[in-house]
């Protein structure tokens, strides 16, 4: 994932894509940033190819949020901007489940972790992010789950 990165990175430069490069070394900073609070916590390993895409999946909600937000103070160049980025990040996070891929995923976990109350929840959400980090949005899948196991 890190070559993927820095490949994509010196093509941006090349190219002299200012938009793009600027994209890129904000998600390359926010790596680095992960890898010195690994540090800082006494581990001496680089953040994992999940984690990096932890990181790209939280960005691209600030992203959202923040375009969100432009679009309802009347900022659309601003909007558009977070939006370019958005794309930008999208490139390297793997594709989104379709809703009954989720839904045959949440299905699955619920099976192999024999999850049969709300209890259970966090026990079916660490199975799903093991599998599925940077392919589903855990906000919505919370949710749907918890209406299963009630």
């Amino acid at each position: 994932m890190r070559s993927r990165l820095n490949e994509a990175l010196k093509t941006a430069m090349k190219e002299k894509d200012a938009a793009r490069l600027s994209t890129l070394r904000l998600i390359n900073a926010a790596i680095k940033d992960r890898d010195i609070a690994l540090r800082g916590e006494g581990e001496e390993t680089e953040v994992s190819d999940d984690d990096i895409l932890a990181i790209l999946g939280k960005m691209v909600k600030q992203r959202q949020e923040s375009a969100r937000a432009y679009e309802e103070g009347g900022r659309l160049e601003l909007a558009e901007k977070e939006l370019a980025e958005i794309k930008v990040i999208e490139e390297f996070l793997p594709k989104p489940l379709s809703a009954d891929e989720t839904e045959a995923a949440i299905t699955a976990a619920i099976a192999e972790v024999d999850a049969s109350s709300i209890r259970d929840m966090g026990k079916v959400m660490a199975v799903l992010k093991g599998k599925f980090t940077g392919r589903m949005d855990f906000g919505k899948v919370g949710p749907a789950i918890k209406a299963r196991l009630s």
